[in-house]
């Protein structure tokens, strides 16, 4: 049976995430909007991504407060990023928040995402920036990284982390592998400390804007990732 409901593929989603090693122990949250679109499922903090379960997310309101499930810890950070986010966002119905080795180091140079590969073409002009402004422990903090979102879908928080996003789960998904991939691949080619060749700026254009190369291939499936 493929994950059909929004917190089976939620679920889904982390344990994709897990085996990818894109957690981080228990410090970074995926969520899902809720089928009211005023609430949002997350998981319990403390949880390691592949203990989440259908059964064991939260359901909290945008404004932070827990509707159902048992937490053992208030994850502020996460309900305030989150919330903030879908509040100022109605386009977004995942949200992926993730601090990999890879994703902190391009956040953290002043170039920040490069066109040095086809996986980083997938963001060509369309990634925001926020500056670190420590751990979001307030809705002024959160409303102000959702305001410097603007209209993109994939968003570097510098020397943190990203956060993507997608009008599906899938989305957020898809965009979050490439984030990876393009971050992975920029910190190795920067490594081999040899002169750079950038894309051409009108090819990262042509691609993203002429053929819809950002456009999520699998947005709009209605099973989720599956072989």
């Amino acid at each position: 049976m493929f994950p059909s409901s929004i917190r089976e593929k939620l679920t889904t989603a982390y344990h994709i995430c897990a085996h990818l090693g894109l957690d981080d122990h228990t410090y970074t949250h995926l969520s899902a909007r809720g089928e009211d679109g005023k609430s949002f499922y997350i998981y319990p903090f403390g949880l390691r991504f592949e203990e989440v379960t259908p059964d064991n997310l939260l359901q909290v309101s945008l404004d932070g407060h827990v509707l159902s499930g048992r937490e053992e810890h208030y994850n502020i950070t996460g309900y305030y990023m989150h919330g903030s986010l879908y509040q100022e966002r109605p386009d977004l119905n995942a949200i992926f928040h993730l601090h990999t080795p890879a994703i902190i180091a391009v956040s953290s140079i002043k170039q920040g995402l490069m066109p040095l590969s086809q996986w980083a073409l997938h963001f060509y002009g369309r990634v925001a920036y926020h500056p670190y402004d420590s751990l979001v422990l307030s809705k002024s903090q959160s409303d102000t990284i959702a305001q410097n979102s603007g209209n993109k879908k994939v968003f570097l928080l510098q020397n943190h982390g990203a956060t993507t996003c997608g009008s599906t789960l899938e989305e957020a998904m898809f965009y979050t592998y490439h984030l990876e991939q393009a971050c992975e691949t920029q910190c190795r080619i920067l490594s081999m400390n040899q002169p750079v060749v950038e894309i051409d700026p009108k090819y990262g254009y042509y691609i993203v804007c002429d053929r819809g190369y950002l456009v999520c291939p699998i947005s709009k499936r209605k099973t989720f990732f599956h072989k």
